[in-house]
Order: C-alpha cells, then sequence, then structure tokens
C-alpha cells in the first residue's frame, strides 16, 4: 500500500494515491476449489443469519443454490453455529459449535457445496475448520490478534469483516497480521461503517481501497443495519439492500454477501436486514448484468 501524507487533523491523505482497481490487476484467493479476484468470476457467499435447525438449513441451501445456478454465480453457503456478539443476554445465539457444525457437515454432504461460517475464540477456528472451507472473523474482534494466529493456523481461508470502527485503508494492518502468522487465503468484507448512534453508511470508496491488498466482498445485508436500534436488537431496512449491492457491484467487487431466510419477519436475528428468495433472485438478476457489462467493458478493445 502506497504511503500515506498525514494532514493536520491527523487523517491520512489519500487523494494522490494509486490503488490497484483494473480487472487483472487485483490479488487473488481461494475458497476450496473457487478463485477469487484477480479476474475471476464475482462469487455470491450466501444463506442463513444463524442456523435454527438442520432440515432449514438444508432446504435453504438448496434454493440458493438453484438461483446461483440460474445467473452463473459461484456459490458459498454461510451460516453462523453461534450469534456470540449479541446486545441481550436472551438474544437467539444458535445451536453451538457442535451440533451446528454438524448441521453444515450436512448441507456439504447435499449440495456439495463449500462452507463458510465464523469464529469467536481462539480454540474455535482448527474444529470449525473441519467442515468449513472459510472462516470468518467477526467485525467486531477483527484486531484480535490470538484469535487471528489461531485462524491462520486452520488452514483454511480466512474471511475478515472490517470493523465498523476502522478506515477501510487500515484493515491492511489485519491483512498483515494474518499473512504473518502463515495465511494466504484472505477475503476482506465490508459491512459499513458507524455512521453516528445506531446506523451505518457504505463508502464506496473503500471498497476500492481495500482491493490494492486483499479481494474484497460487501456485505450487502448487514450493511444496511441500525445497530442496537431495536431495544437491544439490531434493527435495520433490507430495502437499502439491492440499491446498496448493485452499488458495490459496480464498484468491481470480487464477492457479494447476502442474508436470506424462508420467513425473513420471523427470522430470530437480523430479519430486517434480510431479504426473501424471491428478492434475492431479483438482486442477482441485476448483479450479474452490472458485472457482465463492466467485463464486457473491460474486455473491449
Amino acid at each position: 500500500m502506497p504511503a500515506s501524507v498525514m494532514l493536520e487533523s491527523g487523517r491520512p491523505d489519500t487523494s494522490n494515491e494509486t490503488w490497484s482497481v483494473q480487472i487483472g490487476e487485483r490479488t487473488r484467493m481461494r475458497i476450496g476449489n473457487i478463485p477469487v479476484g484477480e479476474g475471476a468470476p464475482l462469487i455470491l457467499i450466501s444463506g442463513l443469519n444463524v442456523i435454527e435447525n438442520e432440515s432449514d438449513t438444508i432446504e435453504v441451501a438448496r434454493t440458493i443454490q438453484q438461483l446461483a445456478e440460474k445467473y452463473d454465480f459461484p456459490l458459498v453457503f454461510k451460516a453462523s453455529f453461534d450469534k456470540a456478539n449479541r446486545s441481550r443476554h436472551d438474544s437467539f445465539r444458535g445451536p453451538g459449535i457442535d451440533e451446528g457444525l454438524r448441521t453444515l457437515a450436512a448441507v456439504k454432504t447435499d449440495t456439495g457445496l463449500p462452507i463458510l461460517t465464523d469464529v469467536h475464540d481462539p480454540g474455535q477456528p482448527k474444529i470449525a475448520a473441519q467442515v468449513a472451507d472459510i472462516i470468518q472473523v467477526p467485525a467486531f474482534l477483527m484486531r484480535q490478534t490470538d484469535l487471528i494466529a489461531a485462524c491462520a493456523a486452520a488452514g483454511v481461508a480466512v474471511n475478515l469483516k472490517k470493523g465498523q470502527f476502522i478506515a477501510p485503508h487500515d484493515m491492511h494492518h489485519a491483512v498483515d497480521k494474518l499473512k504473518h502468522f502463515g495465511c494466504e487465503d484472505i477475503l476482506v468484507t465490508d459491512r459499513g461503517t458507524c455512521f453516528g448512534y445506531n446506523n451505518l453508511v457504505t463508502d464506496m470508496q473503500g471498497l476500492v481501497q481495500m482491493r490494492s491488498f486483499a479481494p474484497v466482498c460487501f456485505d450487502a445485508t448487514h450493511a444496511v443495519q441500525y445497530p442496537g436500534a431495536n431495544d437491544g436488537t439490531s434493527g435495520g431496512d433490507r430495502r437499502f439492500v439491492a440499491p446498496l449491492a448493485r452499488a458495490a457491484v459496480a464498484a468491481g467487487i470480487d464477492a457479494l454477501f447476502v442474508e436470506t431466510h424462508p420467513d425473513i419477519d420471523s427470522a430470530p436475528c437480523d430479519g430486517p436486514s434480510q431479504i426473501s428468495f424471491e428478492e434475492l433472485d431479483q438482486l442477482l438478476a441485476e448483479a450479474h448484468a452490472i458485472d457482465r457489462a463492466l467485463r464486457e467493458t473491460a474486455a473491449a478493445p
């Protein structure tokens, strides 16, 4: 990353930096057998916010797989076995690591899809990596060195969620930390930045900046959260999922992250931020068209 000049305010001046943004100039990583970045196809990471039971999780995976195949998106299925970062003690957390990984293994056997799930303490990554092809570091934990080291030692790809409190160009420190501990397959995911209290804003410049040091994913559903705004749980506005996702694809992201649910109004976690299968179908059609237009333009003489 080019050196930044410090302004009197203490902020780095990135206005004259040159970022690698053209197709073919990006770094590349792999999730299982799926290449990500450096001109590889735009991938979809999609699934449930949290596992509720095995049968529904498998059915959701099958439905998303059909939609991804319809629009030629390589798919990674995502679901959490434990939502440890909850505001309230009585919030639903999921089945836990043992039952959760059994469910994800069943999804993998049934669909053949690569799996993403998140981890929360240094004892979990090696266990999760027995099933998952990529393990995710939650945004609130992306500076925890012991967790980062344990994820690097797990031997699979790592998805680093950008903290809502971190400047995009400062994420290279977290990426460098993972590389220091031996991980080379690194994805960085933006899920919005704190904008006052109980709100997030998406910085499209940040997506471009981070692609100078890692493939970048945009989490379109968590980006529309209103953190803690619903009496100790997160609110959100799913109307903004598609517009933000379309903008992020146009900015040239390498992966799109979208959570869905069979009954979004009854989802136990983050329901206001999730979209239905029908809305996901429409969004994937739009994302595919935008991505195709970008690639055709880049390939034109």
